[in-house]
């Protein structure tokens, strides 16, 4: 039987002999060497504690083919959230962790499975009931962020937005109440708000059956609380500024999405759109995101007084 690490306060820990991923436990990891911990991003135990048991299960295991995998998924992990959240390119993957292209193969077999996905949602479920909530949420908020893309970004998917002055790429993000993401979809930058929130806010309705209230903006007045209402059964309440404002001023409900676009924006690989498939720019979020959860599902429980 494997030899599971200790965990110690402060220590940041990775692949170890004693892995229990299932690419060592049941594939060929055994065959390569392991890797100590150098970096922030690295998963501590407390984080692999909470994350092995919540990875999907790979096709190899479940008799879909292919071959059993060769690198751990410890090590694999890491190297995602390493180059997410330092905003490297593939190819500059330091040599301590997994092949780059062995990494990529990964992260796109996620990516088109739409397994990280459901890995993050599994997380931000756990988050939810951790804070003593349901896993599935009643009410969301919805906005969009607009970033400049980099120059492998082709004409298709890039655009220029008047009021930010940006020419790039646009996320549409609903979050729920504690600014965890419910679902993100990346168009060029020249597409509306509302025309973005038509199908991300389907996507959503169609994947959280228990949402009923949805925050937005100004931008997302007219047809669109109707078509919400009338196609989605989803009440779209709109928060607006006063007319005598002025300056800075907090808004209930909107400044959790706010939240959520700064935390976006802490991880380097988001901070310019790189990617030159609208999907990966979408799944670098979710990654993103992960890294959060991650660290604060780790943290020790608050017992009751």
């Amino acid at each position: 039987m494997l030899e599971c690490s200790v965990w110690m306060a402060g220590q940041s820990s990775s692949v170890t002999r004693g892995c229990d991923c299932l690419a060592h436990r049941f594939g060929n990891a055994a065959d390569n060497g392991s890797r100590q911990p150098r970096y922030p991003s690295d998963m501590t135990d407390a984080e692999w504690a909470v994350v092995r048991p919540l990875l999907p299960v790979p096709g190899w295991m479940r008799g879909r083919g292919g071959q059993p995998e060769a690198y751990c998924h410890r090590a694999i992990l890491d190297a995602i959230r390493y180059m997410v959240d330092n905003g490297i390119k593939w190819r500059a993957m330091p040599a301590d962790f997994p092949p780059w292209d062995r990494v990529y193969a990964f992260f796109r077999r996620w990516r088109d499975h739409g397994l990280a996905t459901e890995f993050h949602d599994r997380l931000r479920g756990q988050v939810r009931v951790r804070a003593g909530r349901d896993s599935e949420p009643t009410a969301a908020v919805i906005d969009s962020q607009s970033v400049k893309a980099d120059a492998v970004v082709g004409v298709d998917s890039r655009g220029f937005d008047g009021g930010k002055l940006i020419n790039g790429r646009k996320r549409h993000l609903v979050v729920d109440t504690f600014g965890l993401l419910l679902g993100v979809m990346v168009t060029a930058a020249d597409i509306g708000d509302r025309t973005g929130a038509k199908v991300l806010l389907q996507r959503v309705a169609d994947a959280h059956h228990r949402l009923e209230l949805v925050w937005a903006d100004g931008g997302y007045t007219g047809s669109l609380v109707g078509h919400c209402l009338a196609a989605l059964a989803l009440v779209l309440q709109v928060v607006k500024r006063s007319d005598g404002q002025k300056g800075f001023v907090v808004l209930p409900k909107r400044w959790i999405v706010e939240r959520t676009n700064a935390w976006l924006m802490r991880t380097r690989r988001l901070a310019r759109d790189y990617e030159r498939r609208t999907t990966s720019a979408e799944a670098m979020a979710y990654w993103s995101m992960t890294l959060l959860m991650t660290r604060r599902l780790a943290r020790p429980h608050p017992q009751p007084a």
